[in-house]
């Protein structure tokens, strides 16, 4: 790479560094700066050329200013980028170039012109304070052309002069106060959204460990679920199943002990049978207690279907199952709560009702999904739906309430009865 080529990326690389800082530099400046001044002093001497028919030394005058201002600008600001971002120098360069505007408009008022080069220097390299000066300065010099053509013989002239300077004094350090507002506003909204910016991301985060919170307190409360099972289950082990098996062995050693005495053999062998019998379905309760069978093999339609299908051939009543809506994937918690309101519903049914039919219907809904149970048997009455019955019914409202559900019953006597359950409808987990 030449020297030259590295010049030249050189203060591209410092005009960009220039450009990036915030508030400090208007990228609209940057042409104004690097390119009118040079193009307002060309026609200016082109002009001096055309329409001054002055003698040769007054034009190298003229000429000789032109050219002094433009190798200013030149050396000092064109090709020095780097010195852009240094107050001191830019207010040594300002200084230079307000004397040199000054001789040019004292040589001819035309030079006046030059002036809107010095306010786009004045706006764009001067920092704040040091920018009103400088604008004061620029509008003096354009002022005095301006007023240039005054006569100043007598008060009036000089008042007018005076009034010339002063309003142009006034407009432009009224407008750089103005600018200067609106960019120290826009830089309040930059440092405001920032701030917001800022909050988002931490709001975000926040959130996000919130969410990391919940998935573990989630976590916990399942861990905790399954222990809390764990400990129901081993005391209906131990109350019921090992409570039976010992009574079932002291039956069973008291029997052998009277194997003389028939009677009495068969008294403790019948106590054995029916303990027997007693812990096995005290085993089955349990058993049921956990995710039925039914629900690992088939949808909670299908199981439900199969559940009707057995209690009728059981009980001889016919049982009508009907699907609605469309079967979407449900909690596992939530399929079983249903499946066993239906099967508690239907023992109420062959215990109570007298019913020649029943009717189950499973519906999926936009955000529930709803359990019918329905009988045209004798029916009850009661001033509140079922407000408590049995353990079933009782077992069965926990259940469903448990899971943000409700549960109904409709019932009047001669009219049959109806159970209602509903549940809302949550995507289930995939099934293992």
């Amino acid at each position: 790479m030449s020297r030259r080529e590295a010049r030249r990326q050189a203060r591209q690389e410092a005009r960009r560094q220039v450009l990036a800082r915030a508030g400090e530099q208007d990228a609209r400046l940057l042409p104004l700066m690097t390119v009118a001044p040079y193009a307002i002093l060309a026609a200016l001497a082109v002009a001096i050329l055309i329409a001054e028919h002055r003698s040769g030394g007054d034009l190298l005058v003229d000429l000789g200013l032109c050219a002094a201002t433009a190798l200013w600008l030149l050396s000092m600001f064109s090709l020095r980028p780097q010195r852009w971002e240094r107050p001191a120098a830019m207010g040594v360069f300002f200084a230079g170039l307000m004397v040199l505007a000054c001789l040019l408009v004292l040589r001819d008022p035309w030079f006046g012109l030059f002036t809107p080069a010095c306010y786009f220097y004045a706006f764009g390299i001067l920092p704040w304070p040091g920018r009103l000066p400088g604008v004061a300065a620029a509008a003096l010099v354009s002022g005095s052309a301006q007023a240039s053509g005054i006569p100043k013989g007598d008060a009036t002239g000089w008042i007018a002069f005076a009034a010339v300077l002063a309003v142009n004094v006034v407009c432009m350090c009224g407008f750089a106060w103005w600018e200067r507002d609106a960019e120290v506003r826009g830089k309040e909204r930059e440092a405001a959204l920032e701030q917001v910016r800022e909050a988002n991301q931490r709001l975000q985060a926040t959130l996000d460990d919130n969410a990391g919170l919940h998935r573990q307190l989630l976590a916990r409360a399942r861990e905790a679920g399954v222990l809390d099972e764990r400990q129901r289950m081993a005391r209906e082990i131990h109350d019921t199943l090992a409570q039976g098996l010992i009574g079932i062995i002291t039956q069973l050693q008291a029997a052998e002990q009277s194997g003389d005495i028939p009677d009495r053999w068969r008294a403790h062998f019948a106590a054995a049978t029916r303990m027997a019998r007693e812990s096995l379905a005290e085993a089955r309760r349990s058993v049921d207690a956990l995710r039925p069978e039914q629900l690992e093999t088939a949808e909670l339609g299908d199981a439900l279907a199969g559940v009707a299908e057995r209690w009728s051939v059981l009980h001889g009543v016919a049982v009508r199952v009907t699907t609605t809506g469309t079967t979407r994937p449900m909690r596992p918690e939530a399929e079983l709560a249903l499946l066993r309101a239906a099967q508690e519903a239907l023992a109420n049914v062959a215990r109570h009702a007298q019913a020649g039919s029943v009717a189950l219907t499973l519906g999926y809904r936009e955000r529930d999904v709803a359990l019918e149970v329905r009988d045209d048997g004798c029916g009850f009455a009661a001033p509140t739906p079922a407000p408590g019955g049995g353990f079933g019914l009782k077992a069965m409202r926990e259940r469903i309430e448990g899971l943000s559900g409700t549960l109904r019953v409709r019932s009047e006597p001669g009219s049959g009865t109806t159970v209602s359950a509903l549940v809302p409808h949550a995507t289930a987990e995939v099934r293992a």
